[in-house]
């Protein structure tokens, strides 16, 4: 925390580039290579001016480039520190030149995320919200930066700072009998009431552990799987979705034998969409594995496309059935441009059926509304709380099964030392999730942080 760090913070090669400075000599530095002293400059002010390096066989310096200096003054920066940032022509050579001078002259290169460490070690977000700051810049669609926008505003951390601000009142009432224990007749606690308020607690921290499915599929894309027999336009389909020829498309019978996945964006959500092998009998051991890793996909899967071209047998119906039990299932029926669907009206499952042409491209527009319906997104305001990070999904898990503990004993009139034991250790639970009232380990901060980009 005392060394001064400097990390490039934009892609080499572009028109401009930015350099990040933080630290106790951050001004200080600068001004050995800037053509102005910053040392008494004012916080959030821009400096216009020229980077130079002085050659140790003559007593004018060279201009490196010419450029802007942003200064913020500690408190009030990212980091908390004394930090800087150089806006500068973009070029590889004129970076790395700056960095080395800056290195040079007293700067240490940063480590991934640390500009991001050094704003929670002092204070200026807790871990949450650090968390949320790589999903920000990682986020690929409306709805995953809705998420990583609430989170880093501190929505979740609000929610958190709530929930154990109830559960101190329900410690400190137990704990108070408990300094009072030898006399009998005083009741500080209600058992009913303080059974009331655990209930609700663990009904929201329970909602919050459910969000994580969600949350995880929408960082990553709802994984969804196109199944049905060989030449039904499995692949034609994917290529319509896709906008691209990504899938091969043959009349021969197995030409798909392994998954194809792809994503497209529907409604500012992300749908990863794999195209799988044809479900049919074979000899072939090629094609057989690839079937085996269709029936893989389903597994994986939170919605189906079943797509039929003609009257599937009742054994198929059964089959899909069972297999797609847990699932969303969209059965579609293809190729209107070149039959009459109407005949494929043998006892379908009472699922989301779509007629469409693949080849032709119609009714997708019903289909893409159809998928998006299918996945049951909830309509996401400022201040909803989804959970994404597997850390935090963790500590909400133990804070649920220490919960649990508590509302067993507050049932069984069990004695207030144990319950308020396991309700320090929900305490504990939700005070990893924001590090905020618990010592956090270099391990967890090296597991966060270096995940991050080297100038954030």
């Amino acid at each position: 925390m005392n060394d001064t760090i400097c990390a490039l913070a934009t892609a080499p090669g572009g028109a401009l580039g930015i350099i990040r400075i933080s630290g106790p000599q951050t001004l200080e530095i600068l001004s050995h290579i800037f053509t102005k002293n910053l040392s008494d400059s004012q916080p959030n002010t821009i400096h216009y001016g020229h980077i130079v390096e002085f050659d140790a066989t003559s007593q004018h310096p060279s201009t490196i480039d010419e450029v802007l200096v942003s200064v913020f003054r500690a408190p009030h920066s990212y980091t908390g520190e004394e930090s800087a940032e150089i806006s500068c022509h973009g070029s590889r050579y004129i970076l790395n030149k700056v960095l080395a001078l800056l290195i040079g002259n007293g700067c240490r290169q940063a480590n991934p995320g640390e500009f991001t460490q050094r704003a929670f070690l002092n204070g200026k977000m807790d871990l949450s919200q650090a968390e949320a700051v790589a999903d920000l810049i990682a986020s690929g669609n409306k709805a995953t930066h809705q998420i990583a926008m609430n989170q880093l505003r501190g929505h979740f951390s609000s929610e958190l700072a709530r929930l154990r601000e109830q559960l101190l009142k329900l410690t400190s009432l137990i704990e108070l009998e408990l300094d009072f224990s030898d006399h009998e007749d005083l009741e500080f606690a209600d058992r009913n009431e303080l059974l009331d308020i655990a209930n609700k607690i663990n009904n929201r921290i329970s909602s919050l552990t459910h969000s994580f499915e969600t949350g995880q599929a929408l960082k990553s894309g709802i994984p969804v799987a196109i199944i049905g027999k060989t030449n039904v336009g499995k692949s034609t389909l994917l290529n319509r979705l896709l906008h691209d020829d990504r899938a091969i498309v043959s009349s021969i019978h197995g030409t798909t034998r392994d998954t194809i996945e792809d994503t497209i964006d529907i409604n500012g959500v992300t749908f990863r969409f794999i195209d799988t092998a044809g479900i049919r009998q074979t000899t072939d051991e090629i094609e057989q594995i690839g079937i085996q890793r269709t029936f893989s996909a389903i597994e994986k899967a939170r919605i189906v496309l079943w797509i039929i071209d003609s009257n599937p047998s009742s054994e198929d119906i059964q089959e899909i059935i069972e297999r797609t039990n847990d699932k969303s299932l969209i059965i579609i029926r293809n190729k209107i441009d070149i039959q009459t669907i109407s005949n494929i009206n043998t006892s379908l499952p009472d699922k989301t059926i779509i007629d469409i042409s693949a080849k032709n491209g119609t009714n997708i527009d019903k289909l893409e509304k159809a998928i998006f319906q299918a996945a049951n997104i909830p309509e996401l305001s400022e201040q909803d709380v989804i959970v994404t990070s597997a850390r935090q999904y963790h500590s909400l898990i133990n804070a649920q099964d220490n919960l649990s503990r508590v509302l067993s004993g507050l049932e069984s009139n069990l004695p207030g030392d144990i319950i308020a034991e396991d309700l320090r250790l929900v305490l504990n639970d939700l005070a990893d999730i924001t590090g905020q009232g618990r010592i956090v380990t270099n391990e967890v901060l090296a597991n966060i942080f270096t995940n991050f980009c080297v100038g954030k």
